[in-house]
């Protein structure tokens, strides 16, 4: 089995201050509106890949050796008024991606992505490798990647419509078995990446991002 990982895990653990509890990734339910809570789970993934570029990079913002809840709440309400959730959510690549270069701008970092979208119609689906490929090098990169799922299938561990942040990725060399591991409602989870993939009726898709000062 192959595998490959973001190089810091820990730099997505969030402490809550007056609790001391431990979070691994940011969770919607901490939006302070319920339509926030209810569709915040792409600027949630959107705040995860921030807070981790920000911590892997020397260049700009956080420098604590941990992350705050307080901090990392204040970073998704900034989020949000990029990566804004329409009526249906954010329920493309496109929505995410723009909103995340908006975002860079705003903060004079240059950004850019790739992505894979993975079709509703399995006849214009990319095949399974070049999902795993894409992964496989975004992670290379030390890049999380925002996973978009609009229907989860057998998967029982994914919810629809939803997104999630991968961390890391471990298959087979011929792409038969692939699990990831994603960040959800502050935990780190396992999910059968070749399940989903086989029996996802709506498909979804995946981003990635680097950023570099203006």
């Amino acid at each position: 089995m192959i595998y490959k990982s973001v190089n810091r895990k820990d730099f997505f653990e969030i402490c809550d201050d007056d609790s001391n509890e431990i979070f691994y990734g940011c969770k919607q339910d901490w939006y302070s509106k319920p339509w926030q809570r209810l569709s915040g789970c792409g600027p949630s993934v959107a705040s995860n890949i921030i807070i981790y570029l920000n911590r892997n990079n020397q260049d700009y913002e956080l420098e604590k050796k941990y992350n705050s809840k307080k901090d990392c709440m204040n970073i998704m309400n900034e989020v949000w008024k990029y990566v804004t959730p329409t009526i249906k959510g954010v329920n493309s690549t496109k929505i995410f991606y723009k909103g995340m270069i908006d975002y860079a701008k705003s903060k004079n970092l240059n950004a850019q992505y790739e992505f894979v979208d993975i079709p509703k119609d399995k006849k214009y689906r990319p095949k399974f490798m070049k999902v795993l490929n894409f992964i496989d090098m975004s992670l290379q990169k030390d890049c999380p990647v925002a996973f978009l799922n609009l229907c989860n299938g057998d998967e029982k561990c994914l919810d629809k419509w939803h997104w999630v942040t991968i961390i890391s990725l471990e298959c087979s060399e011929d792409g038969t078995c692939a699990y990831v591991d994603i960040l959800d409602e502050g935990i780190i989870k396992k999910i059968d990446l070749v399940l989903w993939y086989e029996t996802t009726t709506l498909g979804g898709g995946f981003v990635n991002f680097t950023v570099s000062m203006s």
